[in-house]
């Protein structure tokens, strides 16, 4: 089943963002069989980073949350909230 993690960062984190984003980048990399597709939420400029999305496949809610919490991210406290959902991927899904 998939889970939508939708996460917001903590106002004036944009530094500890971009400190930590390799580390992320890697993270999901070691997990792409399971990450459906991630990226970040943006500002109104449309640029400025400032929380994130990611579609993971899991067993159960239990290994989203486990994915979720090793994420460099929210090991560095960038995440003011975190919010894990079961998603339903019902337009555009390539894995049908």
């Amino acid at each position: 089943m998939y889970f939508a993690i939708s996460c917001i960062d903590k106002p004036g984190a944009l530094d500890l963002r971009m400190a930590t984003r390799p580390a992320h980048i890697d993270y999901l990399k070691t997990h792409e069989s399971a990450v459906k597709l991630a990226g970040p939420y943006l500002a109104d400029d449309g640029e400025t980073m400032n929380g994130s999305l990611i579609i993971f496949e899991a067993e159960d809610r239990a290994a989203a949350e486990a994915f979720s919490a090793a994420d460099p991210y929210t090991l560095a406290g960038l995440f003011e909230t975190v919010l894990i959902r079961h998603w339903k991927w019902t337009i555009g899904n390539p894995y049908d």
